[in-house]
């Protein structure tokens, strides 16, 4: 059984449930701190997963042996337990899942938050790993990326901006949990990229302006590949939903569905 946080009902004004998919190392927490509360409050029904191997979902399979078609299928078990499709939101890692997932399944509307681009994460790893090559040649970056993800500097760098207050910072980084190498160092680098002429779904795509892992040109290109195009929020970081201005992104998204799900 996969972990679930669900909060709010369904309303007339708000029919459609929303599904909150987190990135790598991070957990249905990350969605749990502002933003369900925020969506539940206006009316939706807001549900985010714990992917398989993250927080309290089980997996039969060591973290490293889970591929992006196993948390494609998460997905799908969740979505297919609700009464109607929900809209799809998915941040970093979840947004490339979310991307995979509606290459196969229909659904509403979908957002992509600070997500990786269909093309993969090459360029962004090599950006990062780079960055803190110090980091990284110290630390099992390729069997535990963790370690190398969790190390102070790197957390700070890569998920938020330097403005960060240190608590939010420190709160983040001592949630973070394993994540898949073999998602993170094969599926979403070479081996199995999305395929965005695949995807009819209407498609918001959000940047931010200081992400640590994708650049303004990555996210664009991402929004230009799904025939649409991006929003980037001045003065964020990666973590969009946890950095001090995501009510600007949550209000984006609020006004973004309004209009488009009536």
């Amino acid at each position: 059984m996969l972990e679930v946080i669900d909060k709010g009902a369904s309303t007339a004004t708000h029919a459609t449930p929303l599904l909150f998919v987190h990135g790598a190392f991070h957990g249905a927490w990350c969605w749990d701190d502002h933003f369900l509360d925020y969506f539940a409050d206006r009316g939706y029904r807001a549900l985010a997963l714990n992917l398989r191997g993250h927080g309290g979902s089980p997996s039969a399979a060591p973290i490293n042996a889970c591929t992006v078609f196993d948390y494609v299928q998460d997905v799908s078990t969740v979505a297919d337990g609700l009464p109607v499709p929900p809209v799809v939101i998915g941040h970093s890692m979840g947004g490339f899942v979310v991307q995979k997932y509606l290459a196969l399944h229909q659904a509403p509307a979908a957002v992509l938050v600070a997500s990786a681009p269909p093309t993969g994460i090459a360029a962004a790893t090599v950006r990062v790993a780079w960055r803190h090559r110090r980091d990284s040649m110290r630390t099992r970056s390729l069997s535990r990326p963790l370690d190398f993800f969790a190390a102070p500097g790197v957390s700070r760098a890569t998920f938020y901006h330097c403005a960060t207050p240190d608590e939010i910072v420190a709160a983040c980084t001592s949630r973070l949990g394993p994540e898949s190498a073999r998602v993170l160092y094969r599926d979403l680098l070479y081996r199995h990229l999305a395929r965005p002429k695949r995807v009819t779904t209407r498609m918001l795509v959000l940047g931010a302006e200081l992400d640590g892992f994708f650049t303004p040109r990555e996210v664009a290109a991402t929004a230009r590949a799904y025939r649409t195009e991006p929003v980037m929020f001045p003065g964020m970081g990666h973590n969009m939903m946890l950095e001090h201005g995501w009510e600007s992104v949550a209000d984006h998204i609020d006004s973004w569905l309004t209009a488009r799900l009536r």
